[in-house]
């Protein structure tokens, strides 16, 4: 079940890379207590619309990242993560949920459909959780070229 806005943001520990993490990492959510924190979840590395949404959101690092702490968050293993970062030039920071509890714990894990075909995966969505550990803000079902404009609305309020 997805956490609402106002709700505690459910504590994670994740494998990290990327950013300031130049060898694998571990973090968690409480590593960041007092700071603002936003987890962009993608389905999956060097796809078109996460290359989309990951590149636009390199080329306006500058504006994101005195904003907030930001990770991309997908069920990618970190070394598909590192050659997403490497071929794209991702200055931020991906975390690898390979066991899916972080999508779990934030109900992005869902059903979905193409071409008729049912499957389970990742729904495209973005929290904001503020230094508090409360969700700020939801962006539900983004649009890749949509997102960046979305995000910096909510951070800049």
């Amino acid at each position: 079940m997805k956490p609402n806005v106002g709700d505690s943001a459910p504590d994670f520990k994740a494998n990290v890379i990327g950013g300031e993490y130049t060898e694998e990492a571990s973090v968690g959510l409480s590593d960041f207590a007092g700071e603002r924190v936003v987890l962009v979840f993608y389905p999956k590395d060097n796809t078109p619309g996460c290359t989309t949404q990951g590149c636009a959101m390199r080329d306006d690092w500058g504006k994101l990242k005195g904003l907030a702490r930001v990770f991309g968050v997908s069920i990618d293993s970190i070394k598909s993560h590192q050659k997403f970062i490497d071929k794209q030039g991702l200055p931020y920071a991906l975390l690898s949920d390979e066991s899916k509890e972080i999508v779990e714990a934030y109900g992005v894990w869902v059903e979905k459909q193409m071409y008729g075909r049912k499957y389970m995966g990742t729904e495209r969505s973005t929290f904001v959780i503020g230094g508090d550990g409360k969700i700020e803000a939801i962006l539900e079902k983004v649009k890749p070229a949509k997102h960046l404009d979305q995000l910096l609305e909510v951070l800049e309020a």
